[in-house]
């Protein structure tokens, strides 16, 4: 490493001891060695990827070390200073970065998107920005708790474009969260300079919007950092509030190492190059005599040797085995088993909407560190009332009006989960959730398979057509998840099974999308008992029995098959599927052995449906025992239209009986 005569970057030590001013050295000297061995083992082949972070080490080591070693840091790919600050094994690192099962993804994701829950760190997914929303979801479980503790989340420059970081800073001010923000400012998007980023002269002028305090601080003066971060965290775990703090620092190589770094100007290079970190500490310690030159070189020496002897471990470590049974069976984490009960048509008649508020409140019973959040779901009670009276019966921590933030809330649902707790969020409208599409699908989703960590949330959707609400409130939004896996979706279709699902899916530890159409809250009553009851998520049930022809259906289409078959007197079986994923393929298979002809009814639209991957799987598995081709009966393929007589053509029912009629005569 180079040394000036005279350090760059100016040092306060404060009151700061010569022991911890060398092991503040000590641990900016970790990550760098590292990083050095890494670029040898790239170029040789022996790792596919690096991000560097070179030149940033002291954002890294200093806001961790700064941390209560229980406080949660949510990390970024130049991080690897908390991963060491957090004494991760550094061959479990190295087994990570090799994709071999010793590390924390058995070989499913690489670079630093994993998390240790041992060591309180939740590394990234590709998508910059969500792990800013599960930062204020661990603050609002501290808050919540009476913890004096405060979560803190790094991000890029680049990232604060993204919406997340604005909707995570506006979540965090408005409920007064504990959460500290950094942003690494390093200079440059991949190749795009900060002037093509963002108009404002500091990113820290952004927390002024979002009514935060904001500061501006050099990134790569390590004590600035520490004293900073570890001034800011003691404030906030008595007056909890969020920090956005910008450190200035810079990328010295490539946004990773095979874009290389042409486009940066040499002159700004050599700047930066004169400001490293590492150096103008390193000579601050050595002018002043806390450090000497025997042993910054026996550090040196201890440190490579470990690399060494730990990389030997990961080395010699077995590499992964492909095991079809492990890879499926890691999809989705170990969920309780459940028995259907002996329960149905006892109990007294209620409403749909009204088996789902009940069961909503038992869950609050049940689960005491449930929390339930959506927008006007609190003192309003929702726009559907389903949450009526909830604040006076559990409390405004847990039962909480959130901003139009539909996807921090969803990572704020996820935060909870990583604090041991659970979440509900309440989509206002099933359509809605497509802003909150990225943290379901590429953090709910797959957080267990990729690292082992439940992601207990459940995100309810009041759905479907059929109430004149026209495009954006009446669209049928479960085909866009069924394609995901580690998701679990449920569709009820009878309040008896409206709300056994729904506490079923809290019990669950996986995220659950649970469907409820909006047409059935009020116009549809049945028994529902009183206690507390769960069914089977992923078991289908036979709504009705018959000989002539199987419908497989569910959610309204479950009404508008039997009221069919009753009336024109058709002896068809109809399946309610109940969860469309898992789906249960078995009871399908043995209904169509039974009548050998099948119609798939469903109120979403017919192309790319889920009906198409349940003829498929029929005609692949079943045809043998066909008698006729599988029909498919879905909406039509245009958005969902306002006029009444729009929408009821748009709608499937009045196709319903040409399908038979056409099934049944071939």
């Amino acid at each position: 490493m180079s040394k000036t005569a005279l350090t760059t970057i100016q040092y306060d030590a404060g009151a700061l001891s010569d022991d911890h001013l060398l092991e503040l050295y000590r641990q900016l000297l970790i990550p760098r060695l590292i990083e050095e061995k890494m670029l040898i083992l790239l170029r040789q082949g022996r790792v596919s990827k690096w991000f560097s972070g070179i030149g940033q080490e002291a954002i890294s080591v200093g806001a961790t070390v700064a941390l209560d070693p229980d406080e949660f840091i949510f990390t970024l790919h130049r991080n690897l200073g908390v991963f060491t600050a957090r004494d991760v094994p550094m061959h479990r690192l190295f087994a990570q970065w090799q994709g071999k099962p010793l590390g924390f993804t058995k070989g499913r994701d690489r670079s630093f998107h994993f998390g240790s829950m041992e060591h309180h760190i939740v590394g990234m997914i590709s998508h910059l920005g969500p792990q800013l929303s599960l930062a204020d979801g661990v603050g609002l479980a501290h808050k919540i708790r009476g913890e004096r503790k405060v979560a803190l989340a790094f991000t890029g420059e680049g990232g604060t474009s993204e919406g997340e970081f604005h909707e995570a800073l506006n979540v965090a001010a408005v409920w007064q969260l504990p959460v500290i923000f950094i942003i690494e400012n390093n200079g440059y998007g991949l190749s795009t300079p900060t002037q093509e980023q963002y108009r404002c002269e500091k990113l820290a002028d952004r927390g002024i919007g979002y009514g935060m305090r904001a500061l501006t601080i050099d990134g790569n003066n390590i004590l600035e950092v520490y004293r900073t971060v570890r001034g800011l965290a003691e404030e906030l775990r008595q007056n909890p509030e969020p920090i956005l703090l910008e450190c200035q620092t810079f990328r010295r190589r490539g946004h990773e190492e095979a874009s290389g770094t042409k486009y940066v100007p040499q002159e700004l290079m050599d700047y930066w190059e004169e400001r490293d970190p590492i150096a103008n500490y390193e000579q601050f310690l050595l002018e002043k005599g806390i450090l000497t030159e025997t042993r910054k070189k026996q550090w040196e020496k201890e440190i490579k040797a470990e690399i060494k002897a730990e990389l030997a471990i990961a080395d010699q470590a077995p590499k992964v085995e492909v095991i079809l049974e492990q890879e499926l069976g890691d999809v989705y984490a170990p969920a309780p088993v459940i028995s259907e009960p002996d329960l149905r048509g006892e109990g007294s008649e209620k409403r749909f909407i009204d088996a789902i508020s009940e069961g909503m409140a038992q869950a609050m019973e049940t689960h005491e560190d449930l929390v339930l959040m959506g927008q006007d779901i609190a003192d309003y009670g929702g726009v559907f009332k389903i949450t009526d009276g909830f604040v006076e019966r559990f409390g405004a921590e847990r039962v909480r009006n959130t901003p139009l933030c539909e996807s921090a809330i969803v990572g704020v649902g996820l935060g909870l989960s990583l604090k041991g707790m659970k979440a509900m969020v309440e989509m206002q409208f099933a359509d809605f959730v497509s802003c909150g599409f990225n943290q379901i699908v590429n953090n709910l989703a797959k957080l267990h398979y990729r690292w082992g960590q439940p992601a207990d949330v459940v995100v309810r959707m009041p759905t479907g057509a059929g109430t004149g609400a026209g495009p954006y409130h009446s669209q049928s939004t479960e085909a866009w998840f069924f394609h995901v896996p580690g998701l679990k979706i449920v569709y009820p279709a009878t309040p008896y099974d409206a709300k056994g699902l729904l506490l079923a899916a809290f019990a669950d530890p996986n995220p659950v999308l649970y469907f409820e159409h909006k047409a059935l809250y009020r116009s549809l009553s049945g028994p529902v008992p009183e206690e507390n009851y769960q069914l089977p998520i992923g078991k289908a049930r036979v709504a009705r029995p018959g000989a002539q022809l199987t419908i497989v259906t569910y959610g309204f289409g479950v009404q508008w098959a039997t009221e069919h078959c009753e009336r024109e007197n058709i002896d068809a079986e109809i399946i309610d599927l109940r969860t469309l994923l898992p789906i249960d393929y078995e009871t399908i298979e043995a209904s169509v052995r039974k009548t050998s002809r099948v119609i798939i009814l469903h109120e979403d639209t017919l192309l790319g449906g889920i009906g198409g991957e349940i003829s498929a799987h029929i005609s692949e598995h079943c045809f043998e025992y066909l008698d006729a081709p599988v029909l498919r009966i879905g909406s039509l393929d245009t958005p969902v239209p306002f006029a009444k007589a729009l929408e009821n053509q748009f709608l499937p029912t009045a196709r319903l009986q040409d399908a038979i009629n056409r099934l049944m005569q071939y």
